[in-house]
């Protein structure tokens, strides 16, 4: 059960599906299985769920999109799914095997298994095209479409250098004490908060702040943010590298719609934008004075823009 502001604040059909032992949480709004001809797949990052997405759906469904199935899930360890206790269980390899078995089998025997559209944003962007490539690879042709905003999609640059969020996150003992105890950075105050990454760190505040953080009140469910965190890359040994290689390869060798909608005033992927309009040749690329989590800022821009996706 929700709390009333939550409830209010996600008034979607959700559902939890069990997936290898794991029980994933999920939105799954728009038409019903049997009279959708194309889903949309939102995939968040961390250390958010599918809450971030909330403002995004509400202007999908006013716009008027006939026939279109919209899931949100929510990562393993994150929102209402279940958390696992330890970050070494948080692997790339493990969060696209369980978003992609997810979305297959939420969409097995329909006809929206023919025709899906991915939006990822932070790592969900890698993880959402990581089961592109994976539907792509079962039934090729399946993926009509994907958006990507303030993330990453490409192979890792080389020599690795990753931001100061991240190569803290690696430190022994402190990082733990501050991640899981302190519940950094869903709980962490002002600048040091998800508020902190924002164009308008207001736009992350009051009972929005309490939303993220609802899911990770508990300290033995913090493990995610964390373990997400240590997830980037840091050395050619490390284990996400081989697939993020296969995805950017993948992501651009694409030859469907790839559009890219850009936070500039992000202090984590802000640059990116340049090295994937460069690498990606998107159909359109709009850049913002958002920040990190741009579903609180830009919503109504995302979802026109999925929109125009799901209408090619």
């Amino acid at each position: 059960m929700l709390p009333p502001f939550l409830a209010t604040a996600l008034p979607y059909r959700r559902g939890i599906a069990r997936v290898a032992g794991d029980a994933i949480h999920f939105v799954d709004e728009g038409a019903w299985p049997d009279d959708a001809e194309t889903a949309i797949v939102l995939c968040h990052g961390n250390p958010t769920w599918s809450f971030l997405w909330r403002h995004v759906i509400r202007d999908l469904l006013a716009s008027e999109l006939l026939r279109t199935r919209i899931l949100a899930p929510d990562l393993l360890g994150l929102g209402l799914s279940d958390k696992p206790r330890s970050p070494s269980r948080h692997t790339l390899e493990l969060h696209v095997a369980r978003m992609h078995e997810l979305v297959a089998a939420l969409l097995e025997g329909t006809r929206a298994a023919r025709r899906v559209i991915v939006v990822g944003q932070d790592w969900g962007g890698p993880i959402g095209a990581g089961v592109a490539m994976r539907l792509e690879r079962d039934a090729p042709g399946t993926v009509a479409a994907m958006l990507f905003a303030n993330t990453s999609v490409l192979a890792p640059v080389r020599p690795f250098r990753p931001k100061a969020f991240h190569r803290f996150s690696q430190m022994p003992i402190v990082s733990d004490a501050v991640f899981r105890g302190l519940g950094f950075p869903v709980y962490g105050p002002g600048r040091f908060g998800l508020g902190g990454v924002q164009g308008d760190r207001r736009s992350i505040s009051g009972d929005v702040a309490r939303a993220y953080r609802f899911p990770l009140r508990d300290l033995r469910d913090r493990a995610a943010p964390i373990g997400l965190a240590r997830m980037v890359p840091n050395t050619e040994t490390h284990p996400s590298v081989a697939l993020l290689d296969e995805i950017g390869a993948f992501v651009t060798r694409f030859d469907r719609p790839i559009g890219l909608v850009w936070g500039t005033r992000d202090p984590i992927l802000g640059r990116a934008i340049d090295r994937h309009e460069k690498a990606l040749k998107p159909v359109f690329v709009d850049r913002t004075d958002a920040g990190h989590f741009l579903q609180e800022e830009v919503p109504e821009l995302l979802a026109t823009r999925i929109a125009e996706l799901a209408r090619r």
